[in-house]
């Protein structure tokens, strides 16, 4: 799913001038910012026209269901989230995406912008992207991993506050490509989606999946385990460890 912020006055109009051109390519998600004042926290539109509001539901847990079925969510109102912000008329945003005019807004750039942003992955979303796989009916099993940022090591470390990843978007990109196509030939390996994420990824958060369709749990198995090896062997990324005490890069090739 690709996912973009707006913030601004003005935001709500282009946001919803914006979702109607995504509307074309694909099925477009919406969460907007409540009313602080009332116990709505947030309002989201989804899909066909479907619209709901509440307090019980985060921008995140939203944002965790879109990714399952949705090609584009747009993010209204929320500047510290940590996604791609479009900011609109003078809103203070640091290094936005791209910059509108609320009343001219160039929709041309805001769509190519939304297209070129890092893809919003979960876990939920990759496993669902499996079960509707034209082989899904062969399938009998799906395998995962999941790699979080881990605080500590052992109880003397410092406390690891988060990491940040880099990566040579081609480079990444044109290997990524290579191990899914490399494990989908082998036998019983029906379909692989890998994920690795880019930016500042908190303590506890999740920072790499890789999912398997499989005929067999054991095909299933293996496929994950050299999935996860071969990224990070051959996938060019840096990363940035922030503790409480220091911060420093690493290069994980």
């Amino acid at each position: 799913m690709q996912l973009h912020g707006i913030v601004g006055d003005g935001a709500d109009g282009v946001a919803d001038r914006l979702a109607d051109r995504l509307a074309e390519r694909g099925r477009v998600g919406v969460v907007r910012a409540g009313d602080p004042d009332t116990t709505e926290r947030t309002t989201y539109t989804v899909g066909d026209g479907w619209t709901g509001a509440g307090a019980d539901r985060s921008p995140d847990h939203l944002l965790d269901d879109l990714a399952r079925d949705h090609d584009y969510a747009l993010l209204v109102g929320f500047p510290d989230a940590r996604v791609p912000q479009i900011a609109v008329g003078d809103a203070t945003v640091e290094d936005p995406a791209l910059r509108l005019d609320p009343e001219t807004p160039d929709l041309d750039a805001a769509v190519d912008a939304v297209e070129a942003a890092e893809p919003f992955e979960t876990l939920a979303s990759l496993v669902a992207e499996l079960k509707r796989s034209p082989r899904a009916d062969y399938s009998g099993a799906i395998a995962t991993f999941t790699g979080r940022v881990r605080a500590l090591e052992d109880e003397d470390d410092e406390w690891t506050e988060s990491l940040t990843f880099e990566k040579y978007d081609a480079v990444a990109a044109e290997r990524t490509r290579t191990i899914r196509e490399e494990l989908e030939a082998r036998d019983g390996v029906l379909d692989v989606r890998l994920h690795h994420r880019v930016g500042r990824v908190e303590a506890g958060e999740d920072i790499v999946f890789v999912a398997v369709l499989a005929g067999h749990r054991g095909e299933a198995f293996e496929a994950v385990s050299d999935g996860i090896d071969r990224l990070k062997e051959e996938v060019p990324i840096f990363k940035k460890e922030v503790t409480v005490e220091d911060e420093f890069w690493k290069h994980e090739q």
